[in-house]
């Protein structure tokens, strides 16, 4: 579509203010790509950027994010965008959101995104551009949550629950502290006398992932040596299979797991191959799920606080659809909860 001769543009003014998607129509772009040429985005062709900037000065369009936001807010109401509602930090921070909302009054909605696929997110992203979603809390702990965020408008209010540096979109993000949790789990082993500690890992995490570089961290300043990295995926089953490879070598005396599901899926594969936890391996965990404590042995692991981190969240997403720019919250810091399932070795 052809934009907006002048004259045009100033009469379509005339009827209402102009909004992202009256941009979008003149200009012949998605209200994305509108989206993108206002956050400044490097990933829009020059020629793209050109006509979209010259249909906002024909349309004489003023965006106004703190207005917007309150556009969103007035509904008392707050999307939350996650993959997957089964997995227990996703779920913990969900109820978190939920009590938050719940005090306030606000209702909250919950968009499960399936997959990365264009069109998915084009669904959910509609969806999100829709006044009566609300603001929008992201659990941004895996790819598919970060393509969404990619593409939400910018005049919808946003506060994100990830890593700290994963992205930058200008948008508000909490986070919890992974990376000196994770350092101090495997400064906890190697202090029981592991030359080493394996690492089996959840997806999509990075080296950079707080998780792994916490690991990474610990080994370096002990100057033990870095074993690779084991990648799983989320399951009990994905624990297990990662599991059976590492207990086929004399060398594996310790791991630290991704999460709890996976040290859970790890002891097993211990179990099935004659080896006792912690006498001839130790497993620790990451999460603190409350099944943990009851687990025979009962496992060590790291304990995340994401209830309050969803309630923080949602309090901050309240605060920025009234147009407020608050200081980010003081979060608990994670810590590690010693139990059964470590010990020093007694194979090396």
């Amino acid at each position: 579509m052809a934009n907006l001769e002048p004259d045009d543009a100033q009469a379509a003014s005339r009827h209402h203010a102009p909004n992202i998607r009256d941009v979008a129509t003149a200009a012949g772009v998605s209200y994305q790509t509108v989206s993108r040429v206002l956050n400044e985005s490097p990933h829009v062709r020059p020629e793209t950027r050109r006509k979209v900037l010259d249909t906002i000065a024909g349309l004489d369009y003023r965006p106004s994010r703190a207005a917007r936001s309150l556009n969103y807010g007035r509904l008392g109401a707050v999307t939350v965008v996650t993959a997957d509602t089964s997995l227990y930090g996703h779920a913990r921070t969900l109820r978190g959101i939920e009590e938050s909302a719940r005090s306030t009054g606000h209702t909250v909605s919950i968009t499960v995104v399936e997959s990365e696929s264009t069109s998915h997110v084009r669904r959910v992203v509609e969806h999100l551009g829709d006044p009566s979603s609300g603001a929008v809390v992201l659990i941004g702990f895996d790819p598919a949550s970060f393509a969404v965020l990619a593409e939400i408008p910018a005049e919808v209010p946003v506060v994100v629950v990830a890593e700290p540096g994963h992205v930058d979109l200008g948008r508000p993000a909490l986070s919890l502290d992974e990376r000196s949790a994770a350092a101090r789990a495997t400064a906890y082993l190697l202090e029981l006398g592991h030359t080493t500690v394996h690492r089996v890992a959840i997806p999509p995490e990075r080296p950079s992932a707080g998780r792994q570089a916490g690991w990474r961290d610990a080994l370096r300043a002990s100057g033990a040596p870095i074993p690779e990295v084991i990648s799983a995926g989320w399951s009990l089953q994905d624990g297990y299979e990662a599991g059976r490879r590492l207990a086929t070598r004399d060398d594996v005396t310790a791991i630290f797991c991704g999460n709890d599901d996976i040290a859970l899926g790890v002891r097993r594969a211990m179990y099935d191959a004659g080896l006792d936890v912690p006498r001839d391996v130790s497993i620790v965990g990451f999460d603190d799920a409350p099944s943990t404590a009851l687990w025979t042995p009962s496992l060590t692991t790291v304990h995340m606080d994401f209830v309050t981190l969803g309630r923080a969240a949602h309090a901050l997403a309240d605060a920025v659809t009234r147009g407020e720019s608050p200081a980010p919250p003081e979060l608990p810091v994670p810590s590690l909860v010693v139990r059964e399932s470590t010990a020093a070795p007694v194979r090396s």
